[in-house]
């Protein structure tokens, strides 16, 4: 551990603005885990895994994972990590080191999950002893991530060392400064507008659009799930009126479902499974779909699901 680190989980942030400046920092984290015959997990994409490998050296004992797979959605790549920092404890590791990046989409168009995602951990991992590094290139991180970013992380990485980040709040007090995602199509006109629907019909309502968008068979029968889910959800958790809305366009599939209740208080809703309520349900949205995203404003709750390519 670097000298201040605290013991149990813990998370920090780095913002490189060049390639020097991303093995300044995460270079010297790898190797003083190696050094600790600590487990040291790497996920990034393949340009950043390319300049690793070629600074720490071929058989450097780097457990190394595909970035874009490991970070393809966040319910998805927290119960990826968590199984695989359970394997590695039940092998004897004593602390684990994580480094790894967002994808480009999901600093944009997928931000708003991320940032409640990068929050999350510091419940979901709270008392593990992993140490996660998260670097946040400036060079295609955008201003209003970066305020996300220092948000929901307690340290600041730099060369050499780190420290307390004044900006970060605890789970309970974030709130995303991105707003709620939503596709462009929604300035028309939804092509399907039911009241009040129970979950059969809305369902069956939602797969004859599938030709119309042009999604696969299999995001199509995803994205059936999620919508049966968050209807009874709405209906179960939430208020009357219930209302769901779809629009189609090239490649993909945008459903809300909106009731007027506040929706779920709990900042981990959808990112883990749990006996919350509507928590499974959200949770196999999250893990199903291209995109969700939870929106409260003083009408009520809406869930937005999206299959296939996402709008930007």
């Amino acid at each position: 551990m670097r000298p201040g680190a605290p013991a149990g989980f813990v998370h920090e942030a780095a913002f490189p603005g060049s390639d020097r400046e991303f093995l300044d920092v995460v270079v010297p984290f790898v190797r003083r885990g190696l050094a600790a015959d600590e487990p040291v997990v790497v996920a990034y994409g393949p340009r950043q895994r390319e300049l690793l490998s070629g600074a720490l050296g071929p058989d450097s004992g780097v457990l190394f994972l595909d970035g874009g797979e490991q970070y393809a959605r966040p319910a998805l790549a927290l119960k990826q990590y968590r199984e695989l920092f359970g394997d590695l404890l039940a092998s004897g590791a004593q602390r684990i080191r994580v480094t790894g990046e967002v994808s480009y989409h999901g600093l944009r168009e997928q931000w708003d999950w991320w940032a409640r995602y990068e929050s999350a951990v510091n419940t979901a991992w709270a008392g593990l002893p992993v140490w996660a590094l998260c670097p946040y290139d400036v060079r295609h991180t955008p201003p209003r991530v970066v305020d996300d970013v220092r948000r929901t992380h307690p340290y600041r990485a730099v060369p050499g060392g780190h420290y307390r980040d004044p900006a970060y709040q605890e789970p309970g007090e974030f709130v995303p400064g991105v707003g709620a995602w939503r596709d462009p199509l929604e300035q028309d006109a939804p092509v399907l507008d039911l009241a009040d629907p129970q979950p059969g019909p809305a369902r069956d309502a939602v797969a004859a659009l599938r030709q119309a968008a042009g999604v696969s068979v299999d995001d199509l029968q995803a994205l059936l799930v999620a919508v049966s889910e968050a209807v009874t959800n709405a209906w179960l958790h939430g208020r009357p009126p219930v209302r769901l809305r779809a629009w189609t366009g090239p490649g993909r599939l945008v459903v809300s479902v909106a009731d007027a209740g506040p929706g779920p208080a709990d900042p981990m809703a959808g990112l883990v499974p749990g006996p919350r309520p509507g928590g499974m349900g959200l949770w196999l949205a999250h893990q199903l779909c291209t995109h969700v995203s939870l929106q409260r404003d003083p009408h009520g709750f809406t869930v937005r699901l999206a299959a296939g390519r996402l709008g930007g």
